[in-house]
């Protein structure tokens, strides 16, 4: 006979999973990044009292009456000494919500508060809204900018959907003040949009991508940045393309803006995510390049390839072979946490610093896009370790 459990059972679970402990996975390295063995977020991390009716004389079999189906694709902000993920929860109804969870621990003991968000409606109607980017501006808000999707107005297709960049504010991570989408007038949609954390020229710089469709493109060229007067009704005139798709490279089928540009010495780092076409699909991975400091459109450092992809288990998922970021918290010792996506259904974390974060940036060659110069490239990094080898050697 099935067994029924008890809420207090069902508790008991989720305590245990949101208390274990992390660890760092002893089987990769790369001299760069330390990624951690669990999950951060999963569909478990979510309070049984968000799924369950727990009265059992509504409920005498103790069913889901509101399943979650995963969490994912989330921004990050470090603050007031503590860590918080404004998280994509995707309900089992394929609506996804937004949801904080804090921690005292960049890589363990996440918790959600008790309710999810209730992000004001915008302007126009909305079916879905998703994958937020956490911006703490330096005119004092806590900007949150997202996916608004809608069915597209007119066309039979069932499947045809609007991206556009919703726009809400906050200072408390409690209340918030939705905001008109992003007005792009010579691109029909956006999504991947990221607000730069600083004023540029005095007014407000974000990151596009601008594309034709839902989903493909077309003629979108890459990575955008734009100029706006006011975030209460921002409106991009013109888009310059800072970070272009190339032929067969990571970002030769589309690309787009991750994590909030990352502040150094030396320049803005950019964590963004590139795809390519395979046989098996779309493969997400992630790439990093560096704009200046007065100058945040002007890149000045490309290292080739790619920054992370998918390994192991992280391959496996509703949308397999992705590793997608939104969300990188840094704190005040100089750790980067970048929170990642594995496969669009759950949230890992990986640990570096701005010394090494910044390391690669400046000194990592960059894609010299032809296979014969990269065997050159490698084959003159060879031959320099080689003639150091052995010189320590005599």
């Amino acid at each position: 006979m099935m067994k029924t459990k008890t809420y207090a059972e069902l508790m008991t679970e989720y305590e245990v999973l949101v208390r274990r402990p992390n660890e760092i996975n002893p089987r990769f390295y790369n001299g760069l990044l330390e990624r951690y063995r669990y999950p951060v977020l999963t569909r478990e991390h979510t309070p049984p009292f968000w799924m369950y009716d727990v009265n059992p004389d509504t409920n005498p079999y103790m069913m889901q009456r509101l399943g979650v189906n995963g969490a994912f694709n989330s921004g990050a902000l470090y603050l007031n000494g503590k860590y918080y993920l404004v998280a994509r929860v995707e309900g089992a109804d394929r609506k996804s919500f937004f949801a904080v969870a804090e921690s005292n621990r960049p890589t363990e003991g996440f918790r959600y508060w008790d309710y999810p968000l209730r992000l004001p409606a915008g302007e126009e109607e909305e079916t879905n809204v998703y994958d937020m980017r956490l911006t703490l501006h330096e005119d004092g808000w806590i900007y949150g900018v997202f996916c608004s999707e809608r069915k597209e107005p007119g066309n039979p297709d069932p499947t045809a959907a609007v991206a556009a960049a919703g726009i809400a504010r906050t200072h408390d991570l409690k209340t918030w003040e939705r905001l008109p989408n992003l007005n792009t007038l010579h691109s029909p949609q956006q999504r991947n949009v990221v607000l730069h954390p600083a004023f540029v020229d005095g007014r407000y710089a974000f990151y596009t991508r601008p594309m034709d469709g839902f989903i493909q493109t077309g003629s979108g060229g890459g990575i955008g940045f734009g100029l706006c007067e006011d975030m209460t009704r921002a409106v991009i005139d013109e888009e310059k393309i800072i970070s272009p798709r190339r032929y067969h490279t990571v970002t030769e089928a589309k690309n787009g803006a991750g994590a909030v540009p990352i502040q150094t010495p030396r320049g803005w780092i950019h964590i963004a995510h590139g795809v390519r076409n395979t046989a098996a699909g779309l493969r997400y991975v992630l790439y990093v390049f560096a704009t200046a400091l007065e100058d945040p459109s002007r890149v000045i450092a490309e290292p080739g390839g790619m920054f992370m992809g998918p390994l192991g288990q992280e391959r496996v998922g509703d949308v397999g072979n992705v590793l997608f970021t939104n969300g990188a918290a840094v704190n005040d010792a100089g750790d980067v946490y970048i929170y990642y996506a594995a496969s669009d259904t759950r949230l890992y974390v990986a640990h570096t610093d701005l010394e090494r974060l910044t390391d690669y940036t400046f000194h990592t060659p960059a894609d010299p896009l032809r296979s014969a110069d990269c065997v050159a490239q490698r084959c003159e990094l060879i031959r320099e370790n080689l003639f150091w080898m052995e010189s320590e050697n005599k």
